[in-house]
């Protein structure tokens, strides 16, 4: 089951972290009063296509969204994709809405947006292999367990500019 793989990556991990059990919930604000953090520290994990079998995680948090020309001018690509479910199940292990670097059966490069590091003290929640299941882990060590690359590649979810 997927839910053991991301907790067994976890416990060998050496990382402090949390599981909540909280079932299915209805929106970002529920998903984060049942985690005990803020709505921005609800991170996604979503899967990102460069090429055929090529994939990486993009740590995205819960009040941001991907900015594709952001994104794009990093990598140094002219087309990303986020693949469709069944895609992106055969390349982590987990169904879309579970998606979790964690336990992934493949390892593939990690990328957080800029927004998650600098806080020594910030608490993430990302998904832990099931529906209605979460990890809450200190940022600044999962950034540097998962090995992620650092860098502004959000917007706000209203598409304003992220300030200064």
């Amino acid at each position: 089951m997927s839910e053991e793989r991301a907790t067994a990556a976890l416990a060998t991990s050496g990382l402090d972290y949390t599981i909540t059990r909280h079932g299915r919930v209805a929106s970002l604000a529920e998903a984060a009063e049942r985690r005990g953090v803020e709505p921005r520290d609800i991170v996604k994990t979503l899967v990102v296509r460069r090429s055929d079998d090529d994939y990486l995680f993009v740590l995205v948090p819960g009040d941001r969204q991907i900015s594709w020309p952001k994104l794009r001018s990093l990598l140094g690509v002219s087309r990303l994709s986020m693949p469709d479910a069944a895609v992106a199940k055969d390349a982590t292990g987990y169904e879309r809405g579970t998606i979790t670097p964690f336990g992934s059966t493949t390892a593939w490069p990690v990328l957080a947006d800029a927004s998650l590091h600098g806080d020594p003290e910030r608490r993430i929640s990302l998904g832990a292999g099931a529906h209605g299941v979460a990890v809450t882990v200190q940022a600044e060590a999962a950034i540097a367990y998962l090995g992620a690359q650092v860098a502004d590649v959000t917007d706000l979810m209203d598409g304003e500019a992220t300030p200064g």
